[in-house]
């Protein structure tokens, strides 16, 4: 048998064993490491934060390799940025930074293209817009919308397309020398030129290759509207050209057109006040205003000099175009507000294609 003392030493050495084997154990075991606490979360916001310029420099590079769904254009405008940003942003910076300011000022706009047109006819010197005129030049400028947006919204029209054609008089072929200075047509122009019906054709031709009309029945494809400087050129000089060569008015060229004249002439009358993009072409129906030609209309807009020669028909049919496109820009709505009459007649009218010459005296 064990005596005391052994026991009480044998006790001693196996609690001496547990404590180090203990104290080994806690050695190996990984202590958790500490969490740090985080701030909560600003709510997202959806202002894009404006780059520095050196940010534009070092993403100019990057920007071809960026998924398109994650750029994010600056919320300045190309006006606002300094010339040295401007010089670090990428063509695609720069076109979606014009779309913002495209649709900054932008109203819904109804119709898909516009045909302007100006023709010149023959005249004599103090005959006014009743004597029978013949078309003698045909010349049309087509401008469609740059970008449109889902809900219709634009401001940014451009040229397109044009068409010209001189057009021969058959009713008097001899043009006047009051007509030929005027206009700066010359007689061997005209000799030359296909006859109005023909030309129509050939116009129609030009607006099915656009997509605006069936190119079988002469439909419309687009919504397009005509315009022109002052209401004489479809709802006079067309209708009157029409019986003289004893055709009917193509359905195409039926309908309203918008008087560009009546409308800058409007605006113009109520200085450009703030809210003139709530213009609306019919009010100019009962507003007193002064009727401004082309030049005044441009000088009115600040656009600059009339561009060509006056009195020329692509020359005013390119000017009243730029009309145009500063109205569309300035935040205008391009509507119809002029309404035409195809079967209008005048006194000198006889039978389709014929005038009555005792009816000028």
């Amino acid at each position: 048998m064990f005596s005391f003392p052994t026991l009480r030493s044998s006790f001693f050495i196996t609690i001496s064993l547990l404590v180090l084997l203990l104290i080994c154990s806690l050695k190996f075991v990984k202590r958790p490491s500490k969490v740090p606490t985080v701030a909560p979360a600003k709510p997202t916001e959806f202002l894009v934060e404006e780059p520095s310029s050196d940010t534009l420099q070092e993403s100019s590079s990057n920007d071809s390799k960026m998924p398109s769904m994650c750029y994010q254009p600056p919320t300045r405008l190309l006006g606002q940025l300094k010339p040295a940003e401007i010089s670090h942003i990428t063509k695609e910076q720069a076109q979606e930074i014009s779309k913002i300011e495209a649709a900054r000022d932008s109203v819904k706009q109804s119709y898909d293209a516009f045909l302007v047109l100006d023709v010149e006819a023959t005249c004599l010197q103090g005959t006014g817009f009743e004597w029978p005129n013949e078309i003698i030049e045909w010349p049309v400028c087509l401008l469609r919308w740059k970008t449109k947006s889902v809900k219709g919204k634009a401001s940014q029209l451009e040229i397109v397309d044009e068409f010209r054609s001189f057009v021969k008089p058959t009713w008097r072929p001899q043009l006047s020398q009051f007509c030929t200075h005027l206009t700066g047509i010359t007689q061997a122009q005209v000799n030359h030129a296909p006859a109005f019906p023909k030309v129509l054709k050939m116009f129609a031709r030009f607006l099915s290759q656009h997509g605006l009309i069936d190119p079988k029945n002469g439909r419309p494809l687009q919504r397009f509207c005509w315009c022109s400087d002052g209401p004489f050129d479809i709802r006079d000089f067309v209708v009157k050209q029409c019986f003289i060569s004893n055709i009917p008015m193509p359905s195409w060229l039926k309908g309203d057109v918008l008087d560009v004249r009546r409308v800058v002439s409007v605006w113009a009358a109520t200085d450009g006040a703030p809210d003139s993009k709530q213009i609306r072409t019919g009010l100019a129906t009962s507003y007193h205003y002064r009727s401004l030609n082309i030049p005044q209309q441009l000088g009115a807009l600040a656009l600059g000099p009339f561009q060509g020669r006056v009195h020329s028909g692509i020359d005013d049919t390119r000017n009243v175009a730029r009309i145009i496109i500063e109205l569309a820009r300035r935040g205008i709505r391009l509507e119809p507000n002029t309404p035409i009459n195809p079967n209008r007649r005048w006194q000198w009218m006889g039978r389709p294609g014929e005038v009555l010459e005792y009816c000028l005296i």
